[in-house]
């Protein structure tokens, strides 16, 4: 018989076992709660923890066995649903190489003549700016303008 991924699926069995330790549990806090209440009720002996507070954990008990057995038959359902239900088949078709990989191709740098143009291309590209002349500082590219060439109005 094939292995199911079901047989592996951790939550399944973390289920399984959790209903298990459910199951178990319950019953031991329905088992003694009860004993101890039939006993001290028989005998005269009881007071009102043992009453009243065992039959609360006497039903805690059984609530906890009841949510066992249902996590119990979740876990049977999957498993039933799992052997009823086939997993899809992949077929996987094989990839035809045609050339080689980028990544094992030679790479070739040119290294620079001299250490002025590795410095010129080490250096970050930047875009021209303008020059701007300010009004204190005379501009070096125009002839200075004189009262003479100011136009009047």
């Amino acid at each position: 018989m094939p292995t199911t991924r079901l047989s592996r699926s951790t939550p399944f069995w973390v289920l399984v076992a959790g209903s298990v330790v459910a199951i178990a549990g319950g019953a031991y806090l329905l088992i003694t709660k009860l004993a101890v209440m039939a006993t001290t009720l028989t005998d005269g002996s009881a007071t009102g923890v043992e009453v009243y507070a065992g039959q609360t954990w006497a039903v805690i008990g059984g609530i906890l066995v009841g949510a066992g057995l249902v996590g119990l038959a979740l876990a049977l359902t999957l498993a039933a649903l799992r052997a009823v239900v086939a997993p899809r088949t992949v077929e996987v078709e094989a990839i035809e190489v045609v050339a080689a990989p980028a990544w094992e191709d030679d790479v070739v740098e040119a290294a620079p003549a001299s250490r002025a143009e590795a410095r010129a291309a080490a250096a970050p590209a930047t875009a021209a700016e303008p020059e701007v002349a300010f009004a204190d500082e005379p501009a070096t590219d125009a002839p200075a303008v004189t009262d003479a060439e100011t136009p009047r109005a």
